[in-house]
């Protein structure tokens, strides 16, 4: 099970890469089209702020590690093993319940917005947004899951400074 949660991983890796190659590529075309050819372009910006959502919304889905996520590290180090695990029990129901009672609202939104398309590319809008729906229930899933961990006794990882990383 680890194996393929790990080869998952690195799928979701290889997407968020592949996005964002493709928007460079667009971004570099845009410059040259617009400053070198005199021929400015418009799908290109467009193809670039899609990119741009899907990338951030899919890395904090699939790639955002637990312990890359921002938090309040001065309280979260401070804690010992039990306030951690409340903090988590805590942030993590209000995050369901925000999260689980707009989801029904939002799917209805995204669905609604196949009427509209996109000014130069032509793609539905619910296409484009179907994004968060897919990093709502995605939060969702991750919150469950450490909420019943902490709730099994497993208390968040403490903070090591010295392991921090960037979260990208």
């Amino acid at each position: 099970m680890e194996s393929l949660a790990a080869w998952l991983y690195r799928r979701g890796e290889n997407v968020l890469a592949a996005m964002l190659a493709a928007m460079f590529a667009a971004f570099i075309l845009q410059i040259i089209f617009r400053y070198v050819l005199n021929l400015p372009i418009g799908w290109t910006n467009e193809i670039s702020a899609i990119l741009w959502l899907w990338l951030v919304l899919w890395g904090a889905a699939f790639v955002l590690r637990e312990d890359e996520e921002i938090r309040f590290d001065l309280l979260h180090a401070a804690a010992g093993p039990k306030l951690r695990r409340a903090m988590l029990l805590f942030s993590g129901t209000v995050l369901i319940l925000l999260y689980g009672t707009s989801l029904p609202a939002v799917a209805d939104y995204v669905a609604f917005m196949k009427v509209e398309k996109s000014a130069y590319l032509k793609i539905r809008f619910d296409w484009l947004f179907s994004i968060y729906v897919i990093f709502v229930v995605a939060v969702l899933v991750r919150y469950l899951w450490l909420c019943w961990q902490a709730m099994r006794g497993t208390a968040p990882a403490e903070a090591d400074p010295t392991k921090t990383a960037s979260g990208i």
